[in-house]
């Protein structure tokens, strides 16, 4: 059992005495129904002990128990649950967090109640879930015997603080002498992914460059999960849907890139591209929607290519015809990388065509490795950024 459910009176701990009593009124667990709830079990605590435990009764009731106080830390990114034991990441890998679980039992109540509250099924008939709290955390569970030394639980933390440009140089992620060259591949309504691994922070930075739209244009999100909050007037946005417990009812991306069409989008945006709707992503681009944005999982910008070919397939697209939308669609990619210190900006590059068969390739203008010279795609860049009308930035002649 939890720390919490250790303070009993006569073997029942006060959240299943107010649990019971919630039950038995059919009352909601709102903040008020549980200050009152635990005054009337413990009438000798003051006012402030009661505020207290009744924060501490709501998050074992609806919240997140004992791993409240870690996703209301902002400095936590990554809350992962193996078992009984609990690991956290506060932006410089994963470390163990002194947090009392208590069984192995504890835990899949907890896991169950969280996914439950989210209308998910989770339970032995379905070992496995996805679902987002009501804050926005992310939430992927599993039950054993699938998870064979479990439950597992990962929780990846939803921030409402945005970040400016300025942000991301501050913090290191962005180096100063590149971020005009990121102002100015938005002012030129270039089209760009935003590629790297796992949690490197590809939904901070492109949430961060939607926030350099000008306030005149209109950005359409599309998402599998919303997680994109930019800083801008005039941001509409769609998310996915998965099927009910009976299996039906599930909305896909490509049927959300579709509707967002019908949209009057100024700045078509998928949150995460990763199957068959990249078809209809690039499809759009090709049909004069300028400046669209997403994010890819890849591990080096060099990899993009095979990763949009992966993903063209799903969608029934031709390998030559996947990269004649793409060269005519896409020009940038930004790839992003998770050091021991932080999450940084590696690279700029540009999507080319490559020999007879106009292959797609990728050059990088800038790469924050390879030292302060501009790379051989720093003069393609400048050019796509004149021909639209915007200045090059010195730094691509002077990095």
């Amino acid at each position: 059992m939890s720390e919490l459910a250790s303070e009993s009176v006569s073997g029942v701990s006060v959240v299943d005495r107010v649990r019971r009593r919630f039950a038995y009124e059919g009352v909601e667990a709102t903040p008020a129904a549980v200050v009152s709830a635990v005054r009337r079990e413990n009438g000798v605590l003051g006012d402030q002990a009661v505020l207290r435990l009744a924060d501490r009764v709501r998050d074992e009731l609806i919240g997140a128990g004992p791993l409240a106080p870690l996703l209301a830390d902002q400095s936590v990114t990554d809350v992962l649950v193996n078992g009984v034991q609990v690991w956290v990441d506060r932006g410089a890998g994963l470390q163990r967090a002194a947090i009392r679980l208590g069984e192995v039992e504890d835990v899949r109540r907890l896991a169950q109640r969280l996914v439950a509250a989210c209308g998910r099924r989770l339970d032995d008939g379905q070992p496995y879930a996805d679902a987002r709290l009501p804050d926005g955390t992310r939430l992927h569970a599993v039950l054993p015997p699938v998870a064979t030394q479990g439950p597992y639980l990962s929780l990846r933390t939803f921030r409402q603080r945005p970040f400016a440009l300025g942000d991301l140089v501050t913090h290191g992620t962005v180096p100063a002498v590149v971020a005009p060259v990121l102002e100015a591949v938005v002012a030129a309504r270039l089209a760009y992914l935003v590629t790297g691994g796992t949690g490197s922070g590809k939904t901070t930075l492109l949430a961060t460059l939607l926030g350099l739209v000008p306030p005149t244009e209109r950005i359409v999100l599309v998402e599998d999960a919303a997680e994109l909050r930019p800083v801008h007037p005039h941001v509409v946005a769609l998310q996915a849907r998965t099927a009910n417990v009976e299996g039906a009812g599930a909305v896909g991306l490509t049927d959300l890139v579709r509707q967002a069409m019908r949209m009057r989008p100024d700045r078509l945006v998928i949150g995460e591209c990763r199957g068959a709707e990249i078809v209809d992503l690039l499809g759009a681009l090709n049909t004069g929607h300028d400046g669209g944005a997403g994010t890819l999982h890849a591990n080096a910008p060099g990899d993009v290519p095979a990763r949009l070919e992966a993903l063209g397939l799903l969608g029934g697209l031709p390998r030559a015809a996947l990269h004649a939308q793409v060269l005519a669609a896409l020009q940038v990619v930004l790839q992003v990388r998770r050091t021991g210190s932080g999450r940084v900006l590696e690279s700029i590059s540009v999507l080319v065509p490559s020999g007879e068969e106009r292959l797609t390739t990728v050059l990088p203008a800038w790469d924050r490795v390879a030292g302060p010279g501009p790379g051989p795609g720093a003069g393609v860049l400048g050019r796509m950024l004149r021909s639209r009308g915007v200045g090059v930035p010195s730094a691509l002649g002077a990095l």
